[in-house]
């Protein structure tokens, strides 16, 4: 099968909740099946193609939790962070400028924990045959971005033509679902696609040129892991909460130790090639970091500007939505 079409069947998504929530009980702690207790708390975990999903079951991290361990499962953060409106999620795990346009949206949702990467995963992917070589060539084309309008591409996007000289409406911005896209992107119907992680090592992989990444500070390279209001409020679940924190960075640190286990964990879970699981390894989070107040002020940097360009209204502050209380120094 061709590696495009393995990674669209492997991560592709409706948007309808009931059908998006994948039920999987971690580490032999499923009571509920076995005739135990329904007083056991569950923490329904918020995934993006199964980042966490595959990270916390290759380091087998979640085993031996006192809690049990739903997945909600989605192609992208807008649905996500749907699913935590609707109460069908209790946690989300997002870029930055995604987590911003939840807030600005009023989703009950606080940042709880930091997670920082190089920038590296997030990318303006040009066709290789495509006459434009530089962001300031991009004037004047049609730019799909991936996934929904306040994605971290958006944010790259927005950010690298500011630096080109150049202003937002200079392009003609296209929405479009990662795996649409990428069929799209693959079939030549795109010629520019500012994309993220596993699409944009795939475009590349398939007839795609990058023009320019993420890092030197295109992007800040943050991204939150978030918990429901109320989840927060209901103190068994808090408890939880804190606990899976504690466990997703003793996973982080796993792949760090182990980036070839992690890498194959990766091919196994979204049918990637080698390379492109090496690729993903490398641009991944290093660790979970308190949300501190340099945290707070980089993200808010990327708010202010996407809110300057009438993508993001109103603009949420973003210190009114953190809990440090998990997360400590």
């Amino acid at each position: 099968m061709n590696p495009v079409n393995r990674i669209s069947r492997a991560l592709s998504s409706t948007l309808v909740l009931t059908a998006l929530l994948a039920t999987a009980a971690c580490g032999g702690n499923s009571e509920a099946a076995s005739g135990g207790s329904s007083s056991r708390v569950t923490l329904t975990i918020g995934d993006q193609a199964k980042n966490p999903q595959t990270l916390l079951n290759a380091s087998g991290a979640l085993k031996g939790t006192s809690y049990e361990v739903k997945w909600a499962e989605f192609e992208g953060a807008a649905p996500l962070f749907q699913a935590v409106q609707a109460g069908a999620a209790d946690t989300s795990y997002a870029a930055d400028l995604p987590t911003l346009q939840a807030l600005s949206g009023r989703v009950p949702v606080k940042a709880v924990g930091a997670l920082h990467n190089d920038g590296t995963h997030t990318g303006i992917v040009v066709r290789d045959d495509s006459s434009v070589r530089s962001v300031k060539d991009l004037k004047g084309k049609k730019v799909v971005v991936s996934s929904a309008k306040g994605s971290i591409a958006e944010y790259l996007l927005a950010h690298a033509l500011q630096q080109a000289g150049l202003s937002y409406d200079d392009v003609k911005v296209q929405y479009l679902l990662p795996t649409d896209a990428q069929a799209a992107f693959t079939s030549g119907k795109i010629e520019a696609w500012a994309t993220f992680g596993v699409y944009k090592s795939v475009a590349e992989q398939q007839g795609g040129r990058l023009l320019v990444n993420g890092a030197d500070g295109r992007v800040s390279g943050y991204g939150f892991i978030g918990a429901s209001e109320k989840a927060l409020a209901d103190q068994g679940k808090k408890a939880a909460l804190s606990d899976y924190l504690r466990r997703l960075d003793k996973a982080l640190a796993w792949s760090r130790e182990h980036p070839d286990d992690y890498a194959k964990a990766i091919q196994q879970t979204s049918g990637a090639s080698p390379e492109i699981a090496k690729a993903l390894v490398s641009q991944a989070n290093s660790e979970l970091e308190p949300v501190s107040p340099q945290v707070v002020q980089a993200v808010q940097k990327v708010g202010d500007t996407m809110h300057g360009i009438g993508v993001l209204n109103p603009n949420p502050t973003v210190a009114d939505h953190v809990d440090t209380s998990l997360v400590k120094e």
